[in-house]
């Protein structure tokens, strides 16, 4: 699966797909079709579906948390001045299975694009990154 997986394609620089970061573990560049004034996705380099894959443990906790303070660095650096939104659409609303963080430099761009980030509680939807390490936090 990893081979045809686009992001795989991206993180491997196999694409013209510009770079904003990139380090060993994640790498982050901007949605190809942005919902907002700044729409930047990190990826983990590995091929990690959704975060139904996630789980409770100190790998996964650290490996969120360093895709946050990368798009977090990065927000604050192109667009300081904005509020922001940090979260992963949740099965079966993601639309590529590699997890990708969405960061979101606001105003919603159209602005019905903020139906995209709704979370719908149980249903799923869209999940907040702080929410999401709530979740995954180890015991």
């Amino acid at each position: 699966a990893a081979a045809s997986c686009i992001f795989c394609q991206i993180a491997r620089s196999e694409t013209s797909t510009k770079l904003l970061h990139s380090d060993e573990k994640v790498v982050a560049f901007q949605d190809i079709n942005p919902s907002a004034y700044r729409h930047y996705l990190v990826i983990p380099v590995e091929h990690i579906a959704t975060v139904r894959d996630l789980q409770r443990r100190s790998t996964d906790y650290a490996l969120v948390t360093h895709m946050l303070t990368v798009g977090q660095t990065l927000l604050h650096r192109d667009a300081p001045q904005s509020k922001y939104r940090f979260g992963f659409h949740q099965p079966p609303f993601n639309s590529v299975d590699h997890l990708h963080l969405h960061c979101l430099a606001l105003p919603y761009t159209p602005s019905w694009r903020h139906l995209k980030y709704l979370s719908l509680g149980p249903f799923g939807g869209f999940i907040e990154a702080d929410k999401l390490l709530e979740k995954i936090k180890p015991p």
